[in-house]
């Protein structure tokens, strides 16, 4: 588990990924973990690998700290629902949905152009252009739904939202890309914070799976970093499209009951 969280790290911070779309697949397809522990996991390794990236941020004023309080109302409420609703749910929906999130991630990793004005959750704040000046926050209502929603998705799914709440900042509230990832960044945490509790109170985290896979997707991640600006990611993104939809039919597949020949 150790190793395969180190994998998931690196990969996922190379290639601008959460970590949770990899960790889940692993644990549930290789190590024989149930959806819900494994999704319980995720969420501990997502508050583990954020919490450096928002405090860099935080450090250096690129987050913007009101707006992610206010967005974090919402989505701290979001992720808590989708907690809930994953202990009624039963875990094939949930590996099903995992698979539908697997193929929209495949989608958009495609669509991202290579210099990866997309964004993101976990790339460093330099690799993003921001314009000078301030800016006005607007349609905050439908940030706050956007938001409630992303934090379902976390809840819900074990990941951090920020492949939702990265572009609703920026696209529709006018917020710069380089804060609109900070705060996500900041807003990340807190969000897998609550639904965590959310399994951990109903006993669906386990301590060694958790912390192993932890640890793993930490290193992983610091080594990504470092490794970042020396590999063309876009020759791996090509090939880690694929695997991602291998994944994805491979969740499918196991919410259906059914076995891929491969």
């Amino acid at each position: 588990m150790i190793v395969g969280g180190i994998l998931a790290g690196l990969l996922g911070s190379v290639l601008g990924l959460g970590g949770g779309v990899l960790i889940i697949p692993m644990l549930t397809l290789v190590f024989g973990v149930p959806m819900r522990e494994a999704i319980g996991a995720s969420l501990v390794c997502v508050i583990a690998t954020s919490s450096g990236a928002a405090s860099l941020y935080v450090k250096k004023r690129l987050t913007d700290i009101r707006l992610g309080m206010t967005l974090e109302l919402a989505t701290t409420l979001g992720a808590v629902v989708g907690g809930v609703i994953a202990g009624i749910m039963r875990p094939q929906i949930l590996s099903i949905l995992f698979s539908s999130l697997l193929a929209y991630t495949a989608w958009t990793m495609l669509r991202r152009k290579p210099d990866g004005s997309r964004g993101d959750e976990t790339r460093t704040a330099s690799n993003f252009d921001n314009r000078d000046g301030s800016y006005n926050i607007t349609h905050l209502p439908l940030g706050m739904g956007a938001s409630f929603f992303a934090g379902n998705i976390s809840g819900l799914l074990g990941v951090g939202g920020g492949i939702i709440k990265v572009p609703v900042m920026y696209l529709l509230m006018r917020v710069p890309l380089k804060t609109a990832v900070a705060t996500s960044n900041f807003m990340i945490g807190v969000t897998a914070s609550a639904g965590a509790f959310v399994y951990f109170s109903r006993g669906e985290i386990h301590p060694l799976v958790a912390g192993s896979t932890m640890l793993g997707v930490f290193f992983g991640a610091t080594l990504g970093s470092r490794l970042l600006p020396k590999i063309k990611a876009e020759y791996l993104k090509k090939a880690f499209v694929f695997v991602l939809l291998y994944l994805s039919l491979e969740m499918l597949f196991k919410g259906l009951g059914l076995h891929l020949l491969f």
